[in-house]
């Protein structure tokens, strides 16, 4: 690379210059010219002085007096132990460019992609107090993990180098109708699993297979911003369901009149992000009134191994005797998001579709993320992990509330919870509004989600949706009182 830079370097040096001008200005003019217009790409890691002056037929220091002038401009900076590197030039927002006429037109759904974008709960921060959706990220077996993806390599054939199938491997699938099975008594046959990297896509998966134009879906409400954005971006008719603290009113749900009610989607072990759990009766009621008006079920069992690991209620698609179930499960947040892996149990009727649409899209997850996958469930390794993070995120939770009540006043109040959860929820009181005060957390680097965003239409609450699980106690008792900083405006 060094090599390659230096002949760039050479070819804007212009000798003729050397007599009006000191080397090393000439030296510097070239760089800072191959810089700018783009042949020296950012992040560069220059040559060093002694190699530029071997090759340039100068002298070393004048090869140091061109990169401290370089690093004076900002174009260079001294990294300790490798040297000068090119520095990175702010990002051109390549999204807000204005079109040019004579290009086609953006398509309608691709329109109502970009129109419902600011829908979605964001997840792309550098910070992690408090972002909701994690779970204990230090608690995670790092090692043994690792010691599993050296033995996949290690032992790794030409041929396992191929393309993958697209709904996931056997031995992983097999392993998640284990799991169901003895995790939520669900019993289904490992060809009704479909491995993906998130239930966003097995939402997008979903919706677009079932709904056409102008169809009606009911999501509860509130719910997750991604869950309204992906349908409304699908063009459905979005209906709320009003959650009570034991789930969804059914009463105002047989007072709907949808006229094609495809979906309806439900988080029944712990209702996000308000809490609370759908009793065994409104499941087989909700069952019913999805029979009687040919609806099917996403049954997206969020945090169920949270808050269901020691009591577990029958799930919706373990009840369901007509097969309009679609049951939706993530280990993003029980292992880490950044593993990008979860899976759904379909209807035999459906799998056909879902898996050419996800043939024609995503194609596969990684076959050796989910052969480690594999193995760490195999060794029942999830299970152990499982525990401690509940674990931990429990003596979290209580330092969490402990120093909250300590450090903040009646205006901003914990609401009560009746399930668990890796988030809490402090509503605002009075006129205040979540918006501004979640923009003014992020420039101070903590990370929270508004609660208004998670209704449909008018907000009905104002608050805050804290994820208190994934920093260590120590971080917790320094973020929160930055945190009450900003809230009282100190």
């Amino acid at each position: 690379m060094f090599k390659r830079v230096v002949q760039i370097i050479r070819e804007q040096f212009n000798t003729d210059e050397r007599s009006f001008n000191g080397v090393y200005l000439v030296l510097y003019e070239a760089i800072r010219k191959a810089i700018e217009i783009g042949k020296i790409p950012e992040s560069t890691q220059m040559p060093p002085s002694r190699l530029l002056a071997e090759e340039m037929g100068l002298s070393r220091s004048t090869v140091v007096k061109a990169y401290n002038l370089l690093t004076e401009n900002k174009l260079v900076f001294a990294r300790q132990g490798s040297g000068y590197v090119v520095m990175s030039s702010p990002r051109q927002n390549l999204s807000s460019s204005e079109p040019r006429s004579g290009y086609p037109r953006i398509s309608d759904i691709g329109q109502s992609f970009l129109q419902n974008i600011h829908l979605l709960g964001s997840t792309e921060t550098e910070g992690m107090a408090f972002t909701p959706g994690l779970p204990p990220l230090d608690v995670f077996p790092i090692g043994q993990w690792q010691k599993l993806t050296n033995m996949y390599w290690r032992h790794i054939k030409s041929s396992d180098l191929n393309y993958s199938i697209s709904s996931g491997i056997y031995p992983l699938k097999k392993n998640i109708a284990n799991y169901l099975l003895l995790s939520r008594r669900i019993h289904c046959d490992p060809d009704q699993i479909i491995i993906v990297s998130g239930s966003l896509q097995s939402l997008y998966l979903i919706g677009s297979i079932l709904i056409n134009k102008g169809d009606d879906v009911l999501v509860e409400n509130p719910t997750f911003p991604n869950v309204i954005s992906i349908f409304k971006s699908l063009q459905a008719q979005v209906h709320p369901l009003e959650v009570e603290d034991n789930g969804i009113d059914l009463l105002k749900l047989n007072r709907l009149r949808p006229q094609n009610p495809k979906l309806v989607h439900v988080t029944p072990s712990n209702h996000y992000p308000l809490g609370g759990k759908m009793p065994l009766e409104k499941r087989l009621q909700l069952l019913d009134w999805a029979n009687k008006n040919e609806a099917i079920i996403i049954e997206n069992d969020y945090e169920h191994e949270i808050n269901n690991w020691e009591s577990p209620v029958d799930s919706i698609y373990s009840l369901d005797q007509q097969q309009r179930t679609i049951y939706l499960g993530t280990f993003n947040r029980i292992l880490h998001p950044s593993i990008r892996l979860g899976y759904m149990v379909a209807p035999p009727y459906l799998l056909s579709s879902l898996k050419a649409l996800q043939m024609h899209s995503h194609r596969f997850v990684p076959q050796s993320i989910q052969a480690v996958m594999t193995d760490f469930m195999s060794q029942s390794l999830i299970y152990k992990h499982i525990r401690n993070a509940i674990g931990e995120a429990s003596d979290r939770k209580a330092l969490f509330l402990s120093l909250f009540e300590k450090l903040f006043d009646e205006g901003l109040q914990i609401r009560p919870q009746s399930t668990s959860s890796f988030h809490v929820v402090a509503e605002l009181m009075g006129e205040n509004a979540d918006q501004p005060l979640v923009s003014s957390l992020k420039n101070k680097g903590i990370i929270t989600h508004p609660l208004s965003k998670c209704y449909i239409g008018e907000p009905q609450k104002q608050g805050l949706i804290l994820g208190y699980s994934c920093i260590n106690r120590g971080l917790l008792a320094q973020y929160l009182p930055k945190m009450a900083g900003v809230y009282f405006g100190r």
